[in-house]
């Protein structure tokens, strides 16, 4: 029986792929589900911190507020964010969600791209960030996110991916302008949330989705030309500070798992278990002695479309394969869906509780 621990020693004892007294447990949600599970458990809509304590989640993020001007004008049934990227809001039968659209730069020339409206390092309010340290110390800090040093999420989100694609294969200036403008914003942010942090802070989260379900989004040898050596900036910041980073991928990525090993990267997010070479074993048999996983629990699996059974075999299927020797964290693959069953989502967070003790 091992000696409980606090959710940062545990997290960190996951992370340096030694076993901890339990797998350390992490949550996303669409707004419809999230809603749901407050009302199951009494909480307030607001009420985050109470759903993370009743679902026993070891993580928390700290981040900079933006402070600074209003840089893109408000659009009718559109939201628009600091970067410019518009989302409009589609309903379906079990809830809705924010889908990109407009795409306003497009066909946008280099000079278009160069006088485009972005947020400044300055524009941002560092200081709680040391309160927020002091608040949460016992979890596992975060800081970044699978939005952080991406390049063909984001800049999709604003030129549409097919134009990503093929501005990345055919190093369009504007594209790669864009790119580097929001990255070099994203480093000094976190660089000063680092800093500002003075120690307080656990790991880096950055990302970038790599596969499609059947294989790559692009060749290894773009990923070298041009994505590898702007997320390598964001390793670098981090072994300034001796923390571990952890990359987003969906998708089937692990054709992209050595090139993170030799980038620096020791932790690997999402495991969508459906995609080539992402199941379970192949990654514990492949990498598990030189990465370790946050993920793998599907969101277009059991959760959404068994049992609760269902749901909790699942669970305990995967933890019988990614739990030996440490490295593993149970989180869903992404944000969990809608259409999920409240009751499927809370027999999933009680088997991860109820399977996941060494």
């Amino acid at each position: 029986m091992k000696k409980m621990m606090s959710s940062k020693e545990r997290v960190l004892t996951t992370f340096a792929r030694q076993e901890p007294d339990r797998v350390p447990i992490n949550y996303f949600a669409n707004p419809g589900i999230d809603r749901r599970l407050k009302i199951h458990f009494g909480l307030g809509a607001d009420d985050d911190e109470g759903l993370n304590r009743a679902l026993g989640v070891d993580f928390r993020s700290v981040s900079a507020a933006y402070i600074g001007p209003k840089l893109h004008e408000d659009i009718s049934e559109r939201q628009v964010d600091i970067w410019g990227i518009r989302r409009r809001w589609i309903e379906h039968e079990t809830g809705g969600y924010w889908d990109y659209c407009d795409f306003p730069l497009k066909d946008a020339t280099l000079e278009e791209v160069e006088a485009w409206p972005m947020p400044s390092p300055d524009d941002y309010d560092y200081s709680g960030i040391a309160e927020q340290c002091e608040k949460m110390k016992e979890y596992c800090l975060i800081v970044g996110g699978p939005g952080t040093g991406d390049i063909i999420n984001k800049a999709g989100m604003i030129r549409t991916v097919e134009q990503v694609l093929m501005d990345l294969a055919l190093d369009e200036p504007a594209c790669l302008c864009f790119t580097d403008r929001r990255i070099n914003v994203q480093l000094e942010v976190v660089s000063r949330t680092l800093e500002t942090a003075k120690g307080g802070i656990d790991m880096l989260w950055i990302g970038e989705d790599l596969g499609t379900q059947r294989g790559p989004l692009i060749s290894l040898k773009l990923f070298r030309k041009h994505i590898r050596p702007r997320l390598q900036k964001f390793v670098e910041l981090a072994k300034c500070y001796n923390i571990p980073v952890m990359i987003h991928s969906c998708g089937s990525s692990s054709w992209a798992f050595d090139d993170f090993i030799e980038m620096g990267i020791s932790i690997v997010d999402t495991l969508q278990p459906e995609p080539k070479d992402m199941a379970p074993e192949y990654l514990k048999s492949q990498f598990g002695s030189r990465l370790s996983f946050h993920g793998c629990i599907s969101t277009a699996g059991p959760v959404a479309t068994g049992t609760v059974q269902e749901t909790i075999d699942n669970i305990r299927d995967i933890f019988d394969i990614m739990m030996p020797g440490g490295g593993y964290a149970f989180a869903p693959t992404h944000k969990l869906q809608d259409n999920s069953q409240t009751e499927n989502v809370v027999g999933m967070y009680e088997a991860a509780k109820r399977f996941g003790g060494y």
